[in-house]
C-alpha cells in the first residue's frame, strides 16, 4: 500500500492546510506547502519500515525500504527485529507468537507520536542541519512512494539525488533563521494518516498498544473481512488512489490560488 499511504498523507496535508487557512486564517507559501506536503507524505510510510527484504538481492520489502537500495533494505531489517523483539518483550500469553514485526511496534500511537515530537526537537534546537537532514530523508521517501513506477525505473540513486536536489532547492527558497519545528507535525501526521489507512483492511493496527484489550496487548483494529480494502485490490488502486489525488489537486489547486492571483495582480 505504499503509494496509496504517500498519496494519502499528501491530501491529509493540503486539505488540512486548506482547513486552516479558510477556518484560522493559516496561510502558508507555495514553497511551505510543496515542503509540509512532502513531509507528510513521506511521514506516511516510515511506519512501514518494519517489513524488510532480502537486502543482498534487494528484492521484497515495503516500498518505503527500497527508497536508498540495500541500505534503506538493510535499515529495514534492523527495524523488524526491533519491533519483533518488543512484540516479543511485551505481548502476553494470548497474543499468538510471530516470526517478524510486520505492523506491530511502527504501527503505534506512540512510536508516531515519538517520531513527530523527536523531529520537532531536532528541527526546533539544531536548526539548518537538522532540517536538510529530515527534509533530504522524507523528500526521497515521498518520491519512491508517489512516483513509484518511476522511482523503480530510475533506481534509487536517481531518486538520491533529485531529492538532495529538492531539498537545498526548498531550503534556499525557505525564509531564514528558522528551525521549522513544524516538520514534526508534518510527520506525525504522516504516521498517523497511515495508521489509518492500515485500520481500512481486516489485519488492522494495534491502536491501542501499549493498553491490554481483552487481555491481549497486540490487537489489532481493523475492518472485518466483507467491508474491508484489499491491499492491491480494485478498491485501493483505483478508488483510493484517484480520490486521494483529486483531493490533493483541488486542495493545492484552492491553496495556490490566492498567491498566483497576488502574483499577477488579478483582483476577484
Amino acid at each position: 500500500m505504499g503509494p496509496s499511504h504517500a498519496l494519502s498523507g499528501a491530501a491529509g496535508w493540503l486539505t488540512g492546510s486548506l482547513a486552516l487557512e479558510h477556518y484560522a486564517h493559516f496561510h502558508q507559501s507555495p514553497i511551505q506547502l510543496a515542503v509540509g506536503t512532502a513531509m507528510c507524505a513521506g511521514g506516511a510510510l516510515l511506519p512501514d519500515m518494519d517489513l524488510s527484504g532480502r537486502v543482498t538481492t534487494d528484492q521484497g520489502g515495503a516500498t518505503v525500504a527500497h527508497t536508498f537500495g540495500v541500505i534503506s533494505l538493510f535499515v529495514a531489517e534492523c527495524v523488524e527485529k526491533l519491533s519483533l523483539g518488543i512484540y516479543d518483550l511485551t505481548r502476553t500469553r494470548r497474543d499468538p507468537r510471530r516470526d517478524n514485526g510486520r505492523r506491530t511496534f511502527t504501527h503505534t500511537l506512540p512510536f508516531t507520536a515519538g517520531v513527530g515530537v523527536g523531529v520537532f526537537e531536532l528541527c526546533l534546537h539544531y536548526g539548518k542541519f537538522a532540517v536538510l537532514s529530515v527534509l533530504f530523508l522524507t523528500f526521497a521517501m515521498a518520491l519512491r512512494g508517489m512516483f513509484e513506477k518511476w522511482a523503480h525505473r530510475a533506481g534509487w540513486l536517481i531518486v538520491t539525488l533529485v531529492a538532495l536536489a529538492a531539498t537545498l532547492g526548498a531550503y534556499e527558497r525557505l525564509p531564514a533563521g528558522r528551525g521549522y519545528p513544524v516538520l514534526g507535525l508534518a510527520i506525525g501526521a504522516g504516521g498517523l494518516v497511515h495508521i489509518l489507512g492500515d485500520m481500512l483492511t481486516s489485519h488492522g493496527c494495534p491502536l491501542f498498544w501499549p493498553l491490554p484489550v481483552g487481555r491481549r496487548m497486540w490487537r489489532c483494529v481493523g475492518l472485518p473481512d466483507s467491508f474491508s480494502v484489499k491491499v492491491g485490490g480494485r478498491v485501493e488502486v483505483y478508488l483510493l488512489r484517484t480520490t486521494f489525488w483529486l483531493a490533493s489537486a483541488l486542495a493545492g489547486a484552492a491553496l495556490l490560488a490566492r498567491p498566483v492571483m497576488h502574483r499577477f495582480n488579478i483582483r476577484v
